[in-house]
C-alpha cells in the first residue's frame, strides 16, 4: 500500500502564494508518476499538475500554467506544488496522488490508484 499525506495549505490573499506538500511511504515511491487535483465545492475534481517519476515529464491544467509549479524530490519521498499568483477561483481542497509509472503521464482522477486525504487553500479576494 502508499500512503500519501499533505500539508501546506492555508488562507491567503489573492496574489500570495502557497506551497503544498505531499509525503508519500509505503512503497518505492521513484516508481510513482505523481499528480495533484483539487476540488471545490459543488464542483468535480479537477487535475491541476502532474510529473513523471522521473522528473522529465510535467503538465498542467490551462488554468495553472505559468503560476503552478510541480515538483519531487525523490531523496525524501516528497511531490510538492508550489501555487504563485493566486486567485480566488484557486480556492479548493488539493489532493495528491499516486499511480506505478507508465509511458504516458494520466491527468484524470480514474487513472490514480492512492490518494491523500487533501489539503485546504483558500484565495481570499
Amino acid at each position: 500500500q502508499v500512503q500519501l499525506v499533505e500539508s501546506g495549505g492555508g488562507l491567503v490573499q489573492a496574489g500570495g502564494s502557497l506551497k503544498l506538500s505531499c509525503a508519500v511511504s509505503g512503497r518505492t515511491f521513484n516508481n510513482y508518476d505523481m499528480a495533484w487535483f483539487r476540488q471545490a465545492p459543488g464542483k468535480e475534481r479537477e487535475f491541476v499538475a502532474a510529473i513523471d517519476w522521473r522528473s522529465l515529464i510535467t503538465k498542467y491544467a490551462d488554468s495553472v500554467k505559468g503560476r503552478f509549479t510541480i515538483s519531487r524530490d525523490n531523496a525524501k519521498n516528497t511531490v510538492y506544488l508550489q501555487m504563485n499568483t493566486l486567485k480566488s477561483e484557486d480556492t479548493a481542497v488539493y489532493y495528491c496522488a499516486a499511480r506505478p509509472h507508465t509511458f504516458v503521464v494520466r491527468t484524470t482522477p480514474p487513472d490514480y490508484a492512492y490518494w491523500g486525504q487533501g489539503t485546504q487553500a483558500t484565495v481570499s479576494s
